[in-house]
């Protein structure tokens, strides 16, 4: 019981980080803004939902998952992002919406 409410309460947090770095995505000005929103809330948002769901998980093999998952995840953002961040850069298409 104690574990359900807490599994719920680290998604339901986790899909805050995760609605936070989609507003940031949509009103922040520039590339390099929407990135370090995006890029921060996701990595925290998706580590409290595996946190979440390692309390429902039924054996170390299925928590080890969970982490892998995690881990790879967080280094596919960090690629993508500086890759998106580096032919913006080179190509100079940095303006500012207003």
């Amino acid at each position: 019981m104690i574990a359900d409410l807490l599994t719920a309460g680290l998604v339901l947090a986790g899909l805050v980080f995760f609605g936070a770095g989609t507003l940031g995505l949509l009103r922040f000005p520039d590339v390099y803004t929407r990135l370090h929103a995006l890029t921060k809330a996701d990595n925290l948002g998706l580590g409290l939902v595996v946190l979440g769901l390692m309390l429902q998980a039924d054996g170390p093999a299925m928590i080890l998952k969970l982490v892998l998952i995690w881990v790879l995840v967080l280094a596919a953002g960090a690629t993508a992002a500086h890759m998106v961040a580096q032919r913006t850069w080179t190509h100079g298409e940095f303006e500012r919406r207003e």
